[in-house]
Parts: C-alpha cells; sequence; structure tokens
C-alpha cells in the first residue's frame, strides 16, 4: 500500500513539473511592477538611414502607447549585439525586439531571452534558432525578383550584371540574393557577385574594383541602397543601378536621376507594427508568426 501511495505521489509530482510553453505565449507577457511596458531594442546598425527610420517608427508608436523604450546599437558587430541584449535584459526589459546583425551569432541572444521570459520579436532579418514571437519583413525573395526583373524590362534579356551582396550570413543577404538569381540565371548574365557589407563606402570601392576588371558591365543590382549609392558614385552615367530599401537618400537619388530604381520597403512600418504586435501580447492577444509589410519599385520617371 505504502508503494502505491509513493508511486501516485511521484506521478502527481512529475505531471505538476510537466513541461510548458514560455509563460508569454500563453498569456501575452508582462509589463514592470509598476504597469509600465519596457521595450529594450536591439539595431543592427543606426549608421544607415533605413534602420534610423525603422527606429524612429518603433519610438513614435511606443510613445503614443506609452510605452517606454530603449535603443542600442550594435554598429555591425554581432559580438556588440549580443553584449548589447545581455545589457538590456539586465535592465528588466518586458519585450525585446532585435534586428540581427547575423542570423546565427543572434541566436543564442534569442534563446537567453526565451529562457528569461521575455518575448522576442525580429525586423527585417530572421534568426536560425530560439523562440520568436513575431518576425516582421517585406519579402526580400519577392523584392529581389522585383529588382532582376526591372533590369530585364530596361536592358533586355542577356544583360552583364554584377551583383552586389549583404553581409554574409544576414537573412536579408541571402533572400535578396535568392530572388535576385530566380529571375536572372533565366534571363541575365550575371558576371559577378561580390559581398560590400550593406555599407556605402564599400559599394564604392567594390564597384570600382568590379568594373575595372569588368568593363562589360550594364547593370549593378545591390542588396540594398547603401551600397547602391556608392555604386552610383563610382559607375558611369549607361551603368544601370538598382538599390534595395527605399531610404530618404535613396528616392532622393532616383528623383534627381542618380539611382535608377529602388525595391522600397517601408521601415517606420515596420517599426509601428512592431509596437503593435507588443501591444497584442500585452493584451493577450494571438500574433501572426510572420508579418509580410508591402515592397514597391520606385524608379525614375
Amino acid at each position: 500500500m505504502k508503494r502505491l501511495l509513493l508511486f501516485f505521489s511521484l506521478l502527481v509530482f512529475v505531471a505538476g513539473c510537466s513541461l510548458e510553453p514560455p509563460a508569454w505565449s500563453q498569456s501575452g507577457g508582462s509589463s514592470g511592477e509598476d504597469g509600465n511596458v519596457v521595450i529594450g531594442v536591439s539595431v543592427s546598425t543606426l549608421n544607415n538611414p533605413f534602420f534610423v527610420t525603422l527606429k524612429d517608427g518603433i519610438e513614435a508608436a511606443a510613445q503614443e502607447k506609452g510605452y517606454e523604450v530603449k535603443v542600442v546599437d550594435a554598429q555591425d558587430d554581432s559580438a556588440k549585439q549580443v553584449n548589447d541584449i545581455a545589457d538590456l535584459m539586465q535592465q528588466g526589459i518586458d519585450y525585446l525586439v532585435v534586428n540581427p546583425t547575423d542570423s546565427a551569432a543572434i541566436s543564442s541572444s534569442v534563446e537567453s531571452a526565451n529562457g528569461s521570459g521575455i518575448p522576442v520579436i525580429t525586423l527585417d532579418r530572421s534568426v536560425e534558432s530560439g523562440e520568436v514571437a513575431a518576425f516582421i519583413a517585406s519579402d526580400n525573395v519577392t523584392g529581389g525578383e522585383m529588382g532582376a526583373q526591372f533590369i530585364v524590362d530596361e536592358l533586355g534579356e542577356g544583360a552583364k550584371v554584377a551583383e552586389l551582396e549583404g553581409v554574409p550570413g544576414a537573412s536579408a543577404t541571402r533572400e535578396r540574393g535568392e530572388g535576385f538569381t530566380n529571375v536572372a540565371e533565366e534571363s541575365l548574365d550575371v558576371v559577378t557577385s561580390q559581398t560590400a557589407n550593406f555599407n556605402r563606402s564599400e559599394g564604392l570601392n567594390v564597384t570600382q574594383n568590379i568594373l575595372q576588371a569588368n568593363p562589360e558591365i550594364e547593370a549593378i543590382f545591390s542588396h540594398n541602397d547603401e551600397m547602391a549609392l556608392g555604386a552610383v558614385e563610382a559607375a558611369p552615367d549607361d551603368v544601370l543601378v538598382v538599390g534595395f530599401d527605399g531610404s530618404e537618400d535613396a528616392l532622393n537619388s532616383v528623383e534627381n536621376g542618380g539611382l535608377d530604381a529602388t525595391v522600397a520597403q517601408q521601415p517606420d512600418l515596420m517599426g509601428e507594427t512592431a509596437v503593435e504586435t507588443v501591444e497584442k501580447l500585452v493584451n493577450g492577444e494571438d500574433v501572426e508568426e510572420e508579418i509580410k509589410v508591402e515592397l514597391t519599385l520606385e524608379k525614375q520617371e
């Protein structure tokens, strides 16, 4: 009889300790002891106007809802981003919004937030592991296809093209490259693909080297606007240059006859959507795991 009672007690104990989903997935996250919602935001770099606009969108939407926002700039350094997120967690944030520098390197930080019951929202770039409440981004594959198709429409099939790739390991780099390749491998002659790390000065230098070695290049597709703006400085007027992001600098360049086109995202709307997603989690509402923000092609008239 004692053995039966002991066995029954163990069953009750094990049932009581059974694994459950993170608390935030059931109750919608938390807020601070005083009821204030604190959002930690880690941005890959604030040296890029696109991400400045994204940050501004978050801050404006959070202010409207009375949420507190703490922003850190990873300066395109994965190790710094990991440390920044650890610091944010030490400061007692309730929600974490991350724009990863590297989709793999940041996974440990997401897992750490998971372990602390802090819901995570990723922006523009995904993470390879860890549980994310929502991933908010444009459809980068579709955007890459739009950029390549614009080149085909302007120059015809078989045009000789160079591709400026983003930061290796970033999901945006992979996805934009995938979309570009979907069209280019059938309709364009891709002479070379080289990284310029989403950086304007590198975009200029890499483009100079590419054109010196391959003067036959007719067009350049860039994984972001910063590299494209660098390419415009290096390329002659008869070389078509297409960017990706729709940053203010890029749109001004298109209007003034510099960039030929940019696949335009809406970073302010991404930021706003992140805060709206936090609000839903606060209220215990369901959220979409993947939220796509519409893209447009902005080109010279």
